[in-house]
């Protein structure tokens, strides 16, 4: 099993800090996420259907019409691997490394790549994969880069898949407009921007065929019926979208001057999270940890993403708890 953020219960056993007074940073998750209303008895008493407006509130938020609902992008990652015949796979390091995992378990040739060596790869590679904007570094790559790395990969009868998990807040840098394409798929999530992780609600974009072999892959009722309801109303509601793509940026900068100012500079940036690389990483995560702060730590390249505080309590006990640290190196 990879680590991922979020693993509060194990961080609050080995620090014997209790849970509740932790503040969780580790995840990139948006901490004020879309309020979830009371869910109506009958999502609890009868099995989903599809006709309930779900994709319609997808397609209308994504900007197409040719979309899968999935138990979180992570179900399409772990499946996409079982649809194709072994390749070689180019896969960005570091990402979201459960791209490279379930590749590679299912038998395909990984090719690690960073963002200067795609170019010179790309002739060598069947399945280019990429995280955009990527997790953890913040890169984010153009729509003409992209549509000219598919162009490339399509004349041999290759495959772009772009995880935009983290596109919400830069709406404009999607392909979603674009889709569906052949030799192209592209990865949402509900979780990060609208703070819903735990409904476990993605959405595949891309060719008929595709969504067909995938969803017969998947099998029936892939997402709870919970989940749909819910994130009919988190796409539907533009009012709080719009709210949380003028308050977000404001939050991260104001992180991302904290930490400057702290002396962790930061290396790459995104609105719900900041990346520092530094050889410091563990030290900083470990007293940082012991005052009931989890940051995400990173071995390669030795690294600490912070995401954002959920209030001004939080804001503050993170500056206390930098300066804390601070303190001590001087």
């Amino acid at each position: 099993m990879l680590e991922h953020g979020g693993q509060l219960r194990h961080a609050a056993q080995h620090y014997n800090i209790p849970l509740d007074n932790w503040i969780d940073l580790s995840t990139g998750i948006n901490p004020n996420g879309w309020k979830i209303p009371e869910i109506p008895a009958t999502c609890w008493q009868r099995l989903p259907e599809n006709d309930d407006g779900l994709l319609q509130a997808a397609a209308q938020y994504y900007q197409c019409e040719n979309l899968l609902a999935v138990a979180g992008s992570q179900a399409a990652i772990q499946s996409l691997p079982l649809l194709y015949r072994r390749a070689k796979v180019g896969v960005l390091d570091p990402a979201y490394a459960e791209h490279q995992a379930c590749w590679q378990q299912a038998g395909h040739q990984i090719i690690r790549l960073t963002p200067e060596t795609i170019e010179k790869n790309l002739s060598h590679l069947n399945i280019l994969i990429i995280v955009n904007p990527n997790n953890p570094t913040g890169h984010l790559f153009s729509k003409q880069q992209l549509l000219d790395w598919h162009k490339v990969l399509l004349a041999r009868d290759g495959l772009l898949i772009i995880d935009e998990a983290f596109m919400d807040t830069t709406p404009a840098h999607s392909l979603s407009t674009l889709s569906p394409r052949k030799g192209l798929i592209i990865l949402r999530s509900i979780g990060k921007f609208f703070g819903l992780a735990g409904i476990r609600c993605g959405f595949v974009i891309a060719d008929t065929k595709v969504l067909e072999t995938l969803e017969e892959k998947l099998g029936a009722w892939p997402l709870s019926h919970p989940s749909r309801y819910i994130a009919t109303k988190a796409l539907n509601d533009q009012h709080w979208q719009q709210q949380t793509l003028m308050t977000l940026p404001k939050q991260a900068l104001r992180l991302q001057t904290l930490l400057n100012k702290q002396g962790l500079q930061v290396s790459g940036s995104h609105e719900l999270f900041q990346w520092i690389k530094t050889n410091k990483a563990e030290s900083v995560h470990q007293q940082l940890a012991s005052q009931g702060i989890l940051t995400r730590l990173f071995k390669q390249p030795e690294s600490l993403r912070f995401g954002l505080p959920k209030n001004e309590i939080e804001w503050q006990q993170l500056e206390d708890a930098l300066d804390k640290i601070y303190r001590l190196e001087i």
